[in-house]
């Protein structure tokens, strides 16, 4: 199945960088203007340079923040402040963090994936992706030839719980990094160099598919990226570093495996009265009031449709009338699914966000999300965010959606489909310039 290998990792080098947490980022989907400005001020050599470098109004051909990102990265090669390790290593990271009052932990694997098309099987997608951005990522790969942010993927569960076992125990050395986010995220990172050590995880995961969690479009850009280089290459032998992509593996069974749901800000210009009336003709509405305050109403209401979703499909909307959740749940669910796209398979038809993108938005708010529809819908992780956009007149309505279960993301992939776009959010994201992997050799 697939190949992993251990890779020489490129890192920024201690001596000239003594806190690391001034120099990493958030991976570039996730940074907002503001926080780019942010990572800027930060630090000269914060990662968001070469990441997400700014656009200026003075761009051109011939300067632009990929001709900018290359220049920044040879000056800090050049000046040690990035550095290349000469020994391959797999790279062991255990993230710690606290969600819901509770810490938990994962591990992730940073390791070299051999790119396969799509129609091996080997990499299995899950979401859609959307053009514009793989056009700027292939341009950023094109130019600086280094994966600065890990593709995140996630294989079937070990039965002998191996790879748990083996991080368990090698954790116990001491870590080569660590360093903690903006988000209060504690990293720890240990390299992993051993022949034998080497051999077992390559040879664990060699058995197993990769399932795509997140950065299918840095995924989609590589190997778009690989194909260019091969038809320019004549003597390519199928290992030159182009031919890879860094990945950061997770097991299916670790604890700390959490996958978050996007819920979606729309703007409609339909008369609320016009959309209550279709709504009610397809769903059962319980009214959930608010309480005290937005944040603990956000809470409840959310733990409400956790509650409800773990039978039957529960979708929450907020902005129809008043200060109140709608909480919405189908009469007839197979006769909702019928109304779907037939080129899609039964797994994805069973997942509540294709459902509240096909009969909802598009049926009945006339919006279409299989194109970038930026004017009318805009993705976003907090929900008290979201109500608070509704409550100030930016957006007519928020849904509020439960996560989407890894078994659900799993089946929709086996089937060969994809998630309407931004249906996943995989918590925490590793952070961008940990551990970056440069395409320099024979490429």
């Amino acid at each position: 199945m697939s190949e992993v290998t251990p890779f020489c990792g490129l890192h920024y080098n201690n001596k000239h960088i003594t806190d690391l947490s001034s120099v990493i980022s958030p991976p570039y989907d996730i940074i907002s203007p503001e926080a780019q400005q942010s990572y800027y001020n930060r630090s000269p050599y914060n990662i968001v340079r070469l990441e997400l470098g700014e656009k200026l109004p003075s761009d051109s051909v011939e300067d632009n923040r990929y001709t900018r990102a290359v220049k920044t990265l040879h000056n800090w090669l050049t000046q040690g402040v990035l550095f290349q390790k000469k020994e391959p290593a797999f790279y062991l990271m255990e993230s710690k963090f606290l969600f819901r009052k509770k810490i938990k932990k994962r591990w992730d694997l940073f390791a070299r994936v051999r790119i396969e098309d799509w129609n091996t099987g080997i990499i299995r997608p899950h979401e859609k992706t959307m053009e514009q951005y793989k056009s700027d990522r292939f341009q950023l790969l094109k130019s600086c030839r280094v994966n600065f942010s890990p593709v995140l993927g996630v294989v079937p569960h070990d039965e002998n719980n191996r790879l748990l076992s083996f991080y368990t125990e090698f954790s116990k050395r001491s870590p080569v990094l660590q360093v903690t986010d903006d988000s209060g995220v504690d990293y720890s990172v240990w390299e992993i160099t051993e022949e034998t050590h080497l051999s077992l995880i390559s040879a664990i995961f060699s058995k197993k598919p990769i399932y795509i969690a997140d950065g299918h479009h840095r995924y989609e850009t590589a190997l778009h990226y690989k194909k260019e280089r091969s038809r320019e290459n004549n003597n390519c032998n199928g290992n030159e570093a182009y031919n890879f992509v860094m990945m950061s593996l997770m097991e299916e069974a670790d604890p700390g495996l959490l996958v978050l749901p996007f819920h979606r800000l729309v703007k409609s210009t339909i008369a609320r009265s016009e959309i209550a009336e279709k709504i009610a003709a397809l769903f059962h509405i319980e009214v959930i009031p608010p309480l005290d305050n937005l944040d603990a109403s956000a809470l409840n209401w959310l733990n409400i449709l956790d509650e409800q979703g773990k039978e039957r499909t529960a979708i929450g909307l907020f902005g129809l009338e008043g200060q109140s959740l709608y909480l919405l749940r189908p009469r007839d669910r197979l006769a909702l699914e019928q109304k779907m796209p037939v080129n899609h398979t039964g797994a994805w038809k069973k997942l509540d966000v294709s459902l509240l993108h096909c009969i909802i938005l598009r049926d009945i708010l006339g919006i279409d999300t299989e194109i970038n529809n930026t004017e009318n819908i805009e993705y976003i992780r907090d929900a008290s965010a979201a109500i608070n956009s509704v409550i100030k007149g930016e957006f007519q309505f928020v849904f509020l959606l439960n996560p989407v279960s890894f078994s659900s993301v799993m089946a929709v992939a086996d089937a060969g489909d994809r998630m309407p776009p931004k249906s996943t959010y995989f918590y925490p994201k590793p952070p961008t310039g940990i551990i970056m992997n440069p395409l320099w050799d024979n490429s």
